[in-house]
């Protein structure tokens, strides 16, 4: 099935083109389009989106507080921001607020088609900068009690795979389970660790990774 997407994004020539990217592949369904996160929630619950495309500053409710809204209230949908904004801080919200994708606008539109549905099938599309980034800000922290020790044998199995790049489809065929118990993994391991995001969980359990 197509994967459904909701962009917001305040440029409206910026976002008429990603709707256009987005609406024109035959592994995408445009749901919507809109220039703020004013009524996000309500739109979350209207449109019932796969994936989020987010930008980060926008006039009302920007794209920080909007990623932390959905994932409050819809922790399934999966969020990638999309931003001018490489800076440590911005990026480490992004991330601890939900976000499990960020690129930069400077990618190719059909890059951003690949990142959802790479998004949707469990990954964690960004550039090799910001993951560095990432592992940079979440180093700096500091270093909690052995967090895996929450986790089952399995569900430190299914986050190390996940870690390593691993999509939803390829942990399954890895472990002989169905994508569905792999869902069902990934969201008691959110439970456990308390996080939002794979590359949160992923900094949790595994702080020493590089």
């Amino acid at each position: 099935m197509p994967v459904k997407v909701v962009i917001y994004e305040d440029n409206a020539f910026l976002r008429n083109s990603l709707c256009q990217v987005v609406g024109s592949s035959e592994n995408l369904v445009l749901m919507g389009g809109f220039a703020d996160c004013d009524d996000v929630v309500s739109q979350m619950r209207e449109l019932q989106p796969d994936v989020v495309l987010m930008d980060i500053e926008m006039d009302g409710i920007g794209g920080l507080e909007g990623v932390r809204l959905v994932k409050r209230e819809y922790p399934t949908i999966e969020v990638m921001m999309l931003t001018v904004f490489d800076d440590n801080d911005k990026i480490f919200h992004a991330i601890c607020n939900g976000a499990s994708g960020y690129l930069l606008k400077k990618i190719p539109h059909e890059k951003i088609v690949e990142a959802i549905i790479d998004l949707h099938a469990g990954g964690a599309p960004m550039g090799s900068g910001i993951a560095r980034k990432i592992l940079h800000c979440f180093s700096r922290l500091p270093a909690p009690a052995d967090e895996t020790n929450r986790l089952s044998a399995r569900e430190t199995e299914v986050l190390d795979l996940l870690s390593k790049g691993n999509s939803y489809k390829m942990i399954a065929a890895e472990c002989a389970i169905t994508i569905g118990t792999v869902r069902t993994y990934i969201k008691r391991i959110y439970e456990k660790l308390q996080v939002h995001s794979a590359t949160e969980a992923i900094a949790k359990a595994f702080p020493r990774r590089s």
